[in-house]
């Protein structure tokens, strides 16, 4: 039996690829993570593929916590009757650090708490490419990764905190600099949970330019969020995640609505559109 703390989850019906150069880019099949003897999350089956922008948005508890912690493999899945997966990458059910990294770029909250120190912000991103916090004399940095470092923030708009130390920095810049880092090896797909939490409206305002930047330059983007305000112009698919279940998924235009976010949320909900951004009342 597991303990007390541990997640467990339970999958379902796959039916496998024989081309995986061909399968989706991430799926979970029915999929459902357990703790403390409750189903905290159960997905029949979701679906993103390659170029794909998409938000998943829910209020606090629905699961979207507990979906990233799917995708970093944090929660690791039982094996079925059936020896059927519930997470695949690429149609694969295991599958190397080194392509994980290639495949998907992770900013989490764990990840900005980890750089509560006095690394400088340059080598915050060419950390990335050793998946360490802050850089070690044993490892070798090329060229390559120095130029591709300052390309990236270049991209993310903080050249001019090159040198700042993480520390000093306000969340927003922070956070910019560790979206530049889960980029170092060009992921097929950038994955970022909460981005706009705690942050003030400058904040707030940068980190979704830079969000919008990276979709343009054709990086796909999972978007994970409470905030209707955080959906990004470049975002075309929203899945609605409620009491640890995909409640909607479909088309930006027709689930921003005010009768889908009040359901949603529990509440009497407007929505406003303009340019592209919707603002919750």
């Amino acid at each position: 039996m597991p303990g007390p703390h541990r997640a467990l989850s339970r999958c379902s019906g796959y039916a496998g690829y024989m081309d995986t150069s061909e399968a989706p880019l991430l799926q979970l099949i029915d999929c459902v993570v357990v703790r403390d003897g409750r189903a905290i999350l159960s997905v029949d089956a979701l679906t993103l593929r390659s170029g794909e922008h998409v938000a998943i948005l829910g209020p606090n508890g629905a699961g979207k916590s507990t979906l990233i912690r799917l995708l970093t493999r944090d929660v690791r899945p039982l094996a079925h009757e059936d020896g059927s997966p519930a997470v695949l990458l690429r149609g694969r059910e295991r599958w190397e650090l080194l392509d994980a990294r290639r495949t998907m770029g992770i900013v989490s909250e764990a990840l900005q708490e980890s750089y509560s120190v006095g690394v400088p912000v340059r080598d915050a991103v060419t950390s990335g490419f050793f998946g360490s916090v802050g850089l070690y004399r044993h490892q070798h940095i090329t060229d390559s990764m120095r130029d591709k470092t300052a390309d990236l923030l270049g991209l993310l708009g903080i050249e001019h905190l090159a040198g700042r130390a993480m520390d000093t920095l306000s969340t927003g810049e922070a956070r910019r600099a560790l979206i530049a880092r889960a980029l170092v090896h060009d992921p097929e797909v950038l994955v970022l949970d909460e981005p706009t939490d705690g942050l003030d409206p400058h904040g707030q305002w940068h980190v979704l330019e830079a969000i919008g930047r990276i979709a343009r330059a054709g990086h796909a983007v999972v978007l994970v969020t409470h905030h209707v305000s955080d959906i990004v112009p470049e975002i075309d698919r929203i899945v609605m995640l409620k009491d640890g279940r995909v409640m909607r998924d479909g088309p930006k235009a027709d689930l921003l609505t005010g009768a889908e976010i009040s359901e949603l949320f529990d509440i009497p909900a407007a929505i406003e559109e303009r340019d592209g951004r919707y603002r919750l009342w």
